[in-house]
This record gives C-alpha cells, structure tokens and sequence, in this order.
C-alpha cells in the first residue's frame, strides 16, 4: 500500500476527540482506529506491539546492527480536531493543481478561494488531496500515522538500511490537550523522538505556546420579564460584558508570531447560567501567567459589581513551552535539519502556534520537537494535503534514521 492509500484509507475513520466525555479515549472511533493500527503494525512485521486500555499503540522495530545507535522515536496523534467534523469525510485528489480556486462542493457553493488561501499557490502542479467542504480533512494528524507506518514498513522491507532500534507511539486526544496523559515515557523508552504533527513542508519546531484552558461560569436569577424589574440578572450580558474586558486585539484573528491572545471558544448561555470556555496561549511564560492572572481579575471586577459567586472561573493549564527542553540537546534539531536538507527540503525553523503531545513529553524526560506533516489549513472544511509533501514527510523519518 502506498502511503497516499494509506491516508485516504485512515481518513475513512471517524476520530473526533470530545473534551467533555471524561473519558481516555474520550471518543470510541478513536479506538476502533488505534485497533486497526495495531492490526497494521504486527502484519507488517514489527515487534512489541502493543494497544493499551487508553487507546496507546506503541510498537518497536529492532535495530539491523550491531553499531551503538540511538533509540529514536516518532509520534502521532490519532484524534481529529473537534473544531470541525470528521464523521463520513469523503476525501478527493485534485490532480496537477492549476492554480485556480478549487470548487469542494458545487451543490452548496463551498470553494477553496486562493485569495483567502494563498499559499495554495505554492503547489501549482502538485496532486492535491482536498475535502468535499463538509468536514475536515485529517491529516492533522493521519498524515503524520501514515507517514511514519509507510518509513517503518520501508525499513522493515530494505534491511540494507541499517539502523539503531526504532519506537513508534500513537495518541489519542490530542486536540484536547490530553495527548500525553496516559503516555508511558519509561515504557517507551527513546532517548529522543519526533511528532510528525506540523503543518506544511519544512517546518521544524521546538518551541510552542504555553497553554492553559479557561472555563468561566456566570450565574443569574430568571424571572418573568414583565416584573424583572431590579430583579432579574440576566448570565448573558453579564458573560459579554466580561468578555468585552479582555483586549480586543489580543485574539488569533489579530496576533501572530510569538504574540499571544484568548481565544473564546465557545459559549452557552441562557439568563440563568452562562458558560464561556476560553483557550489561553503565549510563548512567554510571564506574559502567559499574567493572562491568566487577568481571567481571575475580571471575574473579581465581576462579582464585584454583581454580587460574590456571580462569576467563578476554573483555569487548567495543558502544556508549556519545550524550548526549554530542547535546547541542551540541540543535536536532535539539527539532526532533523541535515535529514530534510538530504532529500530537498528546506528546513523551516518557527515556533509553534499551538502545541502537540511532544511539548509535554519533552517535560517528561523525553525531547520531543516537531517535523511537518505536510497539511495546510489544519481544523477547517478547506484543510488540504498536498501528495508530494506527504511522500517528503517519510522521506524524511528514513533519512533520519539513515543520518542518526
């Protein structure tokens, strides 16, 4: 099987993560599709496969050489984002890309505008895999798994290849910040490892957003509104009110680079309760502790003016910036460089506008950056994969292994 039907055939699997089941994984599709992965890894031939209760797969191939070689391993998640759906995601290939805006779906006038997404244009000529405009695509981050299962079968079929032992891991939850809850950094046993979890070709990333969740509750006192006079609080505008209070330009539509923001998620609301669920995001990790001081400020301001208890708020911090971890064993970084160099692709040093399981495994003992897994437009109907930036993705974790 090649690796682009090895990706159409893993898009077929429904994985949409849920934050609000409690439950690891918190979605049973993500199950059924660590099961079929598990399958997948022993046929091929791969040793120590193993699916645990959580929906972990891990699985080993064994070293070709007596030379003393590093324990290396790569790492994707197995969730889609929850931002946009992945139930029934009918993928289609469009081929030589033109250049021209890109009709998904005729029916509902859904297109894929090259002025709204420029960067389309840097594949003219490249076999482009799109969506039908009603969901998702999924290779954030089937494209990683099927990278990284298509280099392991490689390898395990071309034994001149030599190398040290190989360990592979897929995580479920990801998209919700739980990624790594139940990862076995011990049991895995690297010494450092890779996700293949960025965006398009090239990047390399080892820095990445500090990052906490923000859940902020606000009650109110119903009653008929003929007689509400001093009597009825009404949860909703008191929940707008607090949310005019944070700085208006301080959001992903208005920052980029290592600026940071709040990022209402979402909102729910009636004049008794309002729930607003906010993400909060920076690079530096004082600006980052002074956001989050900021959230428990306005809600004080707000229980001020309208009573104590009006407003509560629980902040749950996801993940921290890896740089920190990184940065002692920067081998591994240009490790990554000189492998994309040997295959033609020009390294693309950035931080990460988000985070991946490797942000928390790096302060877990196991240095983690990150290496493109080719897709542009991540969480979105208009999310897309070029063909050849796929197939570079493997070329890539072979020559990793090959280098190392």
């Amino acid at each position: 099987m090649n690796i682009t039907e090895r990706f159409l055939k893993y898009v077929g699997f429904c994985t949409t993560s849920d934050e609000t089941t409690g439950l690891t994984p918190s979605t049973p599709g993500q199950m059924e599709f660590a099961m079929a992965l598990r399958d997948e890894l022993k046929s091929i031939g791969l040793e120590d496969v193993d699916l645990d209760d959580n929906g972990y797969v891990m699985a080993t191939l064994p070293a070709n050489t007596p030379e003393q070689k590093p324990v290396i391993g790569f790492i994707a998640h197995m969730d889609t984002s929850p931002d946009a759906s992945g139930k029934h995601v009918q993928p289609r290939i469009v081929k030589a890309y033109d250049g021209n805006e890109i009709v998904l779906n005729e029916e509902e006038h859904i297109v894929l505008e090259t002025t709204k997404y420029p960067e389309i244009l840097n594949y003219k000529g490249q076999d482009i895999i799109v969506t039908n405009g009603k969901t998702l695509l999924g290779a954030d981050d089937k494209a990683g798994v099927a990278e990284i299962i298509t280099a392991v079968e490689y390898l395990k079929a071309h034994p001149e290849i030599k190398h040290g032992k190989i360990r592979i891991g897929f995580t479920p939850d990801e998209e919700i910040g739980c990624g790594a809850d139940h990862f076995d950094v011990k049991k895995f046993g690297a010494d450092f490892a890779y996700t293949m979890d960025g965006g398009a070709i090239g990047e390399l990333e080892f820095e990445n957003f500090n990052a906490a969740a923000a859940k902020i509750t606000v009650k109110g006192t119903n009653v008929h509104p003929g007689y509400g006079y001093h009597k009825m609080i009404n949860s909703m505008r008191i929940a707008f009110q607090l949310a005019v209070m944070l700085p208006r330009w301080e959001t992903p539509e208005h920052t980029e680079g290592y600026e940071g923001f709040y990022h209402l998620t979402s909102m729910q609301g009636t004049v008794e309760q309002t729930v607003l669920t906010y993400i909060i995001r920076d690079h530096d990790r004082a600006r980052f502790e002074s956001r989050k001081r900021e959230i428990e400020h306005l809600v004080r301001k707000v229980n001020r003016e309208f009573g104590e208890g009006t407003a509560t708020a629980e902040i749950r911090n996801q993940y921290y910036n890896m740089r920190e971890k990184i940065e002692p064993v920067m081998h591994i970084i240009d490790l990554a460089k000189s492998a994309m160099e040997a295959v033609g692709v020009t390294p693309v040093v950035k931080p990460i506008r988000g985070g991946t399981d490797g942000a928390r495994l790096s302060f877990e003992g196991l240095p983690c950056p990150n290496i493109f897994a080719g897709g542009e437009n991540f969480h979105s109907r208009f999310e897309y994969l070029p063909v050849p930036s796929l197939e570079k993705g493997m070329e890539v974790i072979l020559k990793i292994v090959e280098l190392a």
